[in-house]
């Protein structure tokens, strides 16, 4: 696996998380997923026309406490702090991401994706390559990460998240499944169309990246929209903020959290802190 990351020379001044709120959530990061998110699972790379699949992943300093079942990982997040206690050891992240894929996903009939480890895992902004001729999909043949402050600056200006839904009981995204080749190379270039907008600080590359994600979901994953069990109009909801910012997108399926990009601010909205590497959680 090759593995680039980009600091080139800058100290991160962000602000860290603070002493109150660490001592209540732990110093753990979360994660953020935003294009080309599905395309870690075998099942869809494997079908991938045009290997690698890619999707980008963010990494987050605990500056809040984020509602469980919303697509931010928070269930590794559980696992990271049962294996290592309250911050990441000071190991390889390839390794590392292994280590909590195979304690999370052990006994699993559906194992969750490598991209919720790697999200936590890998400090900055991080694009996960997939190919199923490696290892069956189940972990990145590739990581490019930028922890340029200046790039890590302007994502959490640009990044609005709004509360939607938990997932409910007794929901699958998985119930239909259209597997088509053509959308699935759509989804994969989403990503890569994600990773290229957030180096060139684009916002209407990155809303139009986030656009085509969802429109991929609908239409390989049907259920991550719309699903009996659901008691928000997420295919609604999701429109009204795409007619009026540049894009937007779910933090996972069945709702969570719904990302808007704008460089302007957006009511009922709230934005995160980006960690970086020389933003060590807990240093």
């Amino acid at each position: 696996m090759k593995i680039t990351l980009s600091n080139r020379g800058a100290v991160n001044d962000l602000q860290t998380p603070s002493p109150e709120i660490t001592n209540a959530i732990g110093l753990v990061p979360y994660r953020m997923a935003f294009a080309g998110g599905w395309i870690d699972q075998p099942f869809l790379s494997r079908l991938n026309p045009d290997p690698p699949g890619s999707m980008v992943v963010v990494s987050l300093q605990p500056t809040v406490r984020f509602m469980e079942l919303s697509g931010m990982g928070t269930s590794t997040r559980k696992v990271a702090m049962e294996l290592w206690g309250d911050r990441l050891p000071d190991r390889e992240p390839a390794g590392l991401v292994r280590e909590l894929y195979l304690a999370e996903n052990d006994g699993k009939v559906e194992p969750s994706g490598s991209q919720d480890m790697a999200g936590i895992i890998y400090p900055g902004i991080s694009r996960l390559d997939y190919d199923y001729a490696f290892e069956g999909g189940y972990f990145p043949v590739h990581v490019e990460s930028c922890n340029e402050p200046l790039v890590a600056r302007w994502l959490e200006e640009v990044i609005y998240m709004i509360p939607v839904a938990q997932r409910p009981p007794r929901y699958s995204p998985l119930g239909e499944k259209n597997l088509d080749p053509d959308w699935i190379a759509r989804l994969s270039k989403s990503g890569k169309d994600c990773y290229a907008a957030i180096l060139a600080r684009d916002v209407k590359a990155l809303g139009a990246s986030m656009n085509l994600c969802m429109t991929c979901w609908e239409n390989i994953l049907p259920n991550t929209v719309r699903h009996p069990s659901l008691r928000v109009d997420l295919v609604a909801l999701l429109e009204h903020y795409q007619e009026r910012y540049p894009g937007a997108m779910y933090s996972g399926c069945g709702g969570g959290y719904l990302y808007v990009v704008s460089d302007t601010p957006v009511l009922g909205a709230f934005q995160v802190k980006v960690r970086t590497v020389g933003q060590v959680a807990g240093k």
